[in-house]
């Protein structure tokens, strides 16, 4: 077995075992309610009692799932905006974001495609490594899908980061398409907020 061969069957492993957590936490938070009552999810999260730390979390939390995307994207999203209310939700969500991404891009950068490798099988990765072999094709594409919401926007960074695209462009694109699909789903979330 071979050194990469390992690594991504750690990380397998790892996603299981996160995975099998996360679906306890979350059985757990049913439980006690956190999901049918913003005032117990504040509560959980500090955001009364420890306003300056539940942002500091909570950026964890997001940047953690950008990095290992076991997490899907549309739950800390709507948390950013059911725990901090539609504009610091934004606010917190697309900086966030935008710092997972580029740590994202950076590490693929630095780590190649065996970083990638991680998170998507081989038969994928050769499927996506075709998209980047037109570097300004490439840029239209990721630039499009970065505005649109649901786009699979961590794969799509780390796919930037094996590319010959410069961080620069990489940073200029996010700062100005990420906002769009955020407000989106802040903006949707916290009209549903009111009837939930």
């Amino acid at each position: 077995m071979t050194k990469s061969t390992k690594t991504h069957q750690i990380f397998k492993y790892l996603s299981y075992i996160v995975l099998f957590l996360l679906a306890g936490v979350g059985l757990y938070l049913w439980y006690i309610g956190a999901f049918t009552d913003i005032k117990v999810l504040r509560s959980i999260v500090g955001v009364d009692t420890h306003p300056l730390l539940a942002p500091i979390i909570f950026f964890a939390l997001q940047i953690f799932q950008i990095l290992i995307p076991i997490i899907p994207g549309t739950i800390t999203l709507s948390a950013g905006v059911v725990l901090f209310g539609p504009w610091l939700g934004f606010i917190y969500n697309y900086s966030s974001i935008v710092i997972g991404s580029t740590l994202a891009f950076l590490l693929v950068r630095r780590f190649g495609k065996k970083f990638v490798a991680n998170y998507i099988d081989e038969g994928q990765h050769t499927k996506y490594l075709k998209w980047i072999e037109d570097q300004q094709k490439f840029t239209r594409i990721f630039a499009v899908a970065i505005l649109l919401p649901g786009a699979p926007d961590d794969l799509l960074s780390m796919l930037a980061g094996l590319s010959a695209m410069r961080l620069r462009t990489f940073v200029v694109i996010l700062l100005i398409a990420k906002p769009l699909s955020i407000a989106v789903y802040s903006g949707a979330f916290s009209f549903l907020t009111r009837f939930f």
